[in-house]
């Protein structure tokens, strides 16, 4: 179903669009990211921070690293301070293109069986079903992040994968 080159595409595909959306983060007042814009989430904020445990909890059934605290009505919550969200942002997209990099095809074959927080039970799916899941599981909220930041007037890059750049 996917390859390791696929995997480091999307880790590249993924830091270059949160470093996107957070320069324009970093633009904003406070209040506008965390006004709520009636979407699945409420804010720009809070559907971030919900992307941000979502690739941490992710990672770690992944790499076997540490995971983030807290369920999912938490996970809105991971961060209160901007740049607290920016920095762990930053080391979390750092990990994701780390293990990447360190895959190999047998790597993407075989259970990984793990604890949903979600469901509160015990799955055990294709490993490269759950990858495939954590990579349109980030697209679908920076989706949603970026219509709020587009509604709130705010312009934003490219966003195709097709513009990806070889450096990013």
């Amino acid at each position: 179903m996917i390859t390791v080159d696929y995997c480091r595409v999307m880790a590249r595909y993924n830091a270059w669009q949160n470093r996107g959306q957070m320069e324009v983060f970093k633009s904003m007042p406070a209040a506008e990211l965390r006004k709520d814009r009636k979407s699945f989430f409420g804010s720009i904020f809070a559907t971030a921070n919900h992307l941000l445990w979502g690739d941490k909890l992710w990672m770690s059934r992944l790499d076997g690293g540490i995971g983030p605290e807290g369920g999912p009505a938490y996970s809105v919550h991971l961060h209160e301070d901007l740049q607290m969200y920016l920095d762990d942002r930053m080391r979390t997209d750092a990990r994701i293109k780390r293990w990447s990099k360190s895959l190999k095809q047998i790597d993407l074959v075989g259970p990984l069986t793990y604890h949903s927080v979600v469901a509160n039970q015990e799955f055990c799916k294709p490993v490269e079903l759950c990858i495939t899941h954590f990579f349109n599981h980030q697209t679908h909220h920076r989706g949603q992040i970026h219509a709020m930041l587009t509604a709130a007037g705010q312009r934003i890059g490219d966003t195709d994968l097709v513009f990806l750049g070889e450096e990013d």
